[in-house]
């Protein structure tokens, strides 16, 4: 199988799971390769040039009938956000946020991944849109969930190992520094970051997926995958 990257912090926890958790070196080096920001995962998970790959919850309806992983806020997420003024800007990285923003009426800057918590870190000037959708729907909110086309026994095992493993995988020292140096994110705020985001879909994740698609459903422009 290939495997899509997204090459973001809340993902950090699932890619040092993956190095260990992948039989072939050949699997490994093709998710290195594979690896970009979410609406350019979304495209190569679209024309099948991976197998599998977290993707936009705004395209999951089409690819997952009943996903079990995802980037999951249950509150706050500090990593997608609108900054707010007259003139509104998507963020070329992302779908879902995107619509979000659109579905929560706010008009602004969207700013997500990495870039948007060093913007977090340094200013109060923003909408939280994680934390907006839990004020308004009192739910969490799914904003990409792990699809594959292939219906293979490693993806299977895949989804039950990191399901159980998740919330006790450590990320090592040299790693949390070398990705502090390339984010330009503290250490101290990247594991802060990560207590924010959980992978598992429960009930009430599920609940949230739907309620997003079904209001997204009406913005025709959000019917298919798209930056």
């Amino acid at each position: 199988m290939i495997f899509g990257k997204i090459e973001y912090l809340n993902l950090l926890p699932f890619h040092i799971f993956m190095k260990r958790f992948l039989p072939h070196l050949g699997m490994k080096q093709s998710m290195e390769y594979h690896k970009s920001v979410p609406a350019k995962i979304n495209e190569k998970f679209l024309h099948r040039r991976v197998d599998a790959a977290y993707i936009s919850s705004i395209a999951s309806k089409k690819h997952c009938n009943n996903p079990r992983l995802g980037i999951i806020a249950h509150k706050e997420v500090r990593s997608v956000l609108v900054i707010p003024s007259k003139t509104k800007q998507s963020d070329s990285e992302s779908a879902t946020s995107n619509a979000l923003a659109e579905l929560l009426g706010i008009e602004g800057k969207v700013l997500i991944g990495d870039k948007a918590l060093k913007y977090a870190l340094k200013h109060d000037d923003y909408i939280d849109l994680a934390s907006l959708w839990y004020e308004k729907e009192k739910l969490p909110f799914v904003f990409a969930t792990l699809c594959s086309h292939v219906n293979s026994p490693l993806f299977s095992k895949l989804q039950r190992r990191f399901l159980h493993q998740a919330r006790s995988i450590k990320i090592p020292h040299y790693i949390l520094h070398k990705v502090a140096q390339k984010t330009k994110i503290p250490p101290k705020e990247i594991t802060a970051y990560l207590q924010l985001i959980s992978y598992n879909i429960d009930t009430k994740s599920h609940k949230s997926l739907k309620k997003f698609l079904k209001k997204a459903k009406s913005k025709k422009r959000y019917s298919t995958i798209k930056a």
